[in-house]
């Protein structure tokens, strides 16, 4: 997650949480004139579009009050869905035994992109295992990580 993403999410966490939901992640994609925020909401028992209204209003008011992005931006408010984004460390347990494709900030063994099935966590590390082989990667080495959902 960038930094942006983060302070983001540090700034609107109280909020969605008060609301009574869960805020599962922030992604941020500048792109010029064109930037995105997302914001993924969830709750236990789901998230409806009136719930993505609710947020996407609060988050709304919020941010044009403390500003945190200069220009302007498109704001969208998700459940985190099937094929669900893992932002946290402590969201990967929950996933242990299905299939994560993952995309690394920079190349280890040569390689940014893995596909495998999420064996669990250790010491901080993301264990994936790839074929026959596990790979432990750093959680703070990952860019991008996607749960495949099952067909």
């Amino acid at each position: 997650m960038s930094s942006k993403a983060q302070q983001i999410q540090q700034l609107l966490e109280p909020t969605v949480e008060a609301m009574g939901y869960e805020l599962w992640g922030v992604e941020f994609l500048s792109q010029g004139k064109h930037s995105v925020l997302r914001i993924f909401i969830d709750a236990e028992n789901g998230i409806s579009v009136d719930d993505c209204a609710a947020v996407s209003e609060q988050a709304s008011g919020l941010l044009d009050v403390e500003d945190p992005i200069p220009g302007e931006y498109t704001l969208e408010v998700s459940s985190p869905g099937m094929d669900r984004l893992l932002f946290k460390l402590e969201q990967y347990p929950a996933y242990v035994g299905e299939e994560l494709d993952l995309r690394l900030r920079s190349p280890f063994e040569g390689r940014r992109k893995f596909r495998g099935i999420l064996k669990g966590i250790e010491e901080g590390d993301v264990v994936i295992q790839v074929d026959d082989h596990e790979y432990l990667l750093p959680h703070g080495v990952i860019e991008k990580a996607r749960i495949r959902p099952r067909t």
